[in-house]
């Protein structure tokens, strides 16, 4: 094994796909989770070992697909993931889902209420259970980095949560949204805790208004809050923006940290009169 490793669910498309493709250029083989686009996800791993290939890097892809809020599905990741590689050096969970249709808390079902939290809260919570329980196995002789490379960050395991602004910013027509992203807020409180004296540190980045294929059914009204000042940087966010603070992470800028939320917001976190 020559490179470290890393599983990002939900990475064939928007903010997962352009992690991976990020990662991928710093050297990392990728686990590509998806739930049901294998073309898309078969692209993005073939666009993984292209970015790679630019940047003088050779790495390793594969494709999983697994519905992760499904218990059983979500076990076979794993086991697939165990098989395809000896070590997991970096998980990312970052596959969300926004409720089919938005609806009042009112009237807001139970059974959207249930798939939104099982995606978006409960998987992240048992996926990090057994991830860290990979990580904590011990680094066989095959997935420790050459002598060189030692001291380089990215062989040393991570946690990352991908959560939202509406971890504290209620938005009455998806509650079950800001439900899932606040309890995935003490996700990460809780792992890292657990996992700190082990050497595995817990991250969470908290995207505000980034565009992508989730936020299409509502750029014009973000457009309109954007420009009267909803950001203090005046713009929506990119996939990108949030593959910085990934890799930040992943390549060691914080060693000093734990449970460390990272905004990616343009400021939306700021408070003012």
């Amino acid at each position: 094994m020559h490179n470290p490793s890393a599983l990002v669910t939900g990475a064939s498309r928007g903010i997962g796909r352009e992690i991976a493709l990020s990662l991928a250029r710093y050297g990392f083989d990728i686990l590509i989770n998806y739930s049901g686009n294998k073309a898309a996800a078969m692209s993005a791993a073939s666009e993984c070992v292209q970015a790679a290939s630019l940047s003088g890097r050779t790495i390793r892809t594969v494709a999983i697909q697994a519905d992760i809020g499904d218990s059983a599905s979500r076990n076979r990741l794993m086991m697939e993931a165990r098989r395809w590689s000896p070590a997991l050096h970096l998980l990312v969970n970052n596959a969300g889902i926004a409720p089919a249709e938005r609806a009042d808390i009112l009237e807001g079902s139970e059974a959207s209420f249930d798939r939104v939290l099982a995606v978006n809260l409960k998987a992240p919570y048992f996926l990090s259970q057994l991830a860290a329980k990979w990580m904590l196995e011990g680094t066989p002789a095959d997935s420790t980095p050459p002598p060189d490379r030692r001291a380089d960050a990215r062989w040393q395991p991570k946690i990352i949560n991908i959560s939202s602004v509406s971890a504290y910013a209620a938005s009455i027509n998806r509650g079950e949204y800001c439900v899932s992203k606040a309890g995935l807020s003490m996700v990460t409180a809780l792992f890292s805790q657990r996992l700190a004296a082990h050497g595995i540190n817990v991250f969470e980045i908290r995207p505000g208004v980034i565009t992508t294929d989730m936020t299409e059914a509502v750029k014009e009204k973000y457009d309109t809050l954007i420009a009267e000042g909803l950001t203090p940087i005046p713009r929506w966010g990119s996939p990108s923006d949030v593959a910085r603070a990934v890799i930040a992470i992943a390549e060691g800028a914080f060693p000093f940290s734990t449970g460390e939320v990272l905004n990616v917001d343009g400021g939306f976190h700021l408070r003012k009169l």
